[in-house]
């Protein structure tokens, strides 16, 4: 297989992409620092402008300009004293930031990512299940109290099933006489919780009951019962893109840690020492 195919090779060229990019918003000083040297350059001031710019939607005049380099110029004295007195060493806030940052570089990429219809639908392929339209069902119900008579009931169950208009036999009742096409959470939402599995083993077009819910018992008559299904893909676009991206961000995140990770050599306690530990 061509080096080209490899998902590795991929990554390794996004993660040169990510820093790449990273390194050109941010570029390293040609000189390393002096203590006493502040270079504010015009790649500094670009970036204002462009921060600026992108808040106000205009350019700033000279004045907010000055202000925006002068906060800058503030910034900057403070981090670096406050890094010279080690205010940024074990501070749980700094750690999240910069663990944050770098994690919105591989998110920035994976967001700038346009892949084509072929793709998305491969991954609609391999993720179908998330991708599913629940199971739904219509139906009518009619309300028959907490303790039904069995004749009454059967009664009721023969007119009906004759063709007889439901709102005859309706009580006071808070609870609709018919539900469309409806998901399950929807159904339990309305009748109570259970109510839809009792739903499942009901025939189509036919008055039938008692079935009980939280509010009582009902007959019920089941319309139509739609099988969960995949929407046409032009329908569910958006969503499945999100979600490749979400995917792409984390493969990307993924390799990207266990690249760097390689740079270290990682010390940790050992395991008894560990274990000793929680056990006190």
């Amino acid at each position: 297989m061509s080096i080209l195919k490899e998902p590795l090779f991929h990554f390794f060229l996004l993660g040169v992409a990510i820093f790449g990019w990273f390194s050109y918003l941010n570029p390293a000083p040609s000189e390393p620092d002096s203590g006493n040297q502040i270079v504010v350059d015009m790649q500094d001031i670009n970036r204002l402008i462009d921060q600026f710019q992108s808040t106000w939607q205009r350019p700033p005049t000279p004045e907010e300009l000055a202000e925006l380099q002068e906060a800058f110029l503030r910034q900057e004295v403070l981090v670096r004293e406050a890094r010279l007195l080690g205010l940024d060493q074990g501070d749980i806030v700094v750690r999240n930031r910069l663990a944050q940052k770098m994690e919105f570089l591989t998110l920035s990429l994976a967001q700038a990512s346009e892949p084509d219809d072929a793709t998305l639908q491969a991954h609609l392929a391999e993720n179908r299940a998330h991708f599913l339209r629940p199971e739904r069902v219509a139906f009518e119900q009619v309300a028959v109290g907490p303790t039904p008579e069995t004749a009454r009931v059967d009664e009721m169950l023969d007119a009906l099933n004759r063709g007889a208009d439901p709102a005859q036999f309706a009580g006071p009742s808070l609870l609709p006489a018919a539900l469309p096409l409806s998901p399950a959470q929807k159904v339990d939402a309305t009748m109570g919780r259970g109510f839809h599995a009792l739903l499942n083993d009901l025939p189509v077009g036919q008055w039938v009951g008692p079935v009980p819910s939280g509010f009582g018992y009902h007959l019920v008559r089941v319309n139509t019962r739609e099988p969960a299904q995949l929407p046409a893909f032009d329908d569910i676009r958006e969503d499945v893109l999100f979600d490749w991206r979400r995917k792409l961000k984390s493969d990307l995140s993924e390799a990207q840690f266990d690249a760097l990770k390689e740079k270290y050599d990682l010390i940790t306690p050992a395991p008894e020492d560990i274990a000793r530990r929680l056990d006190q």
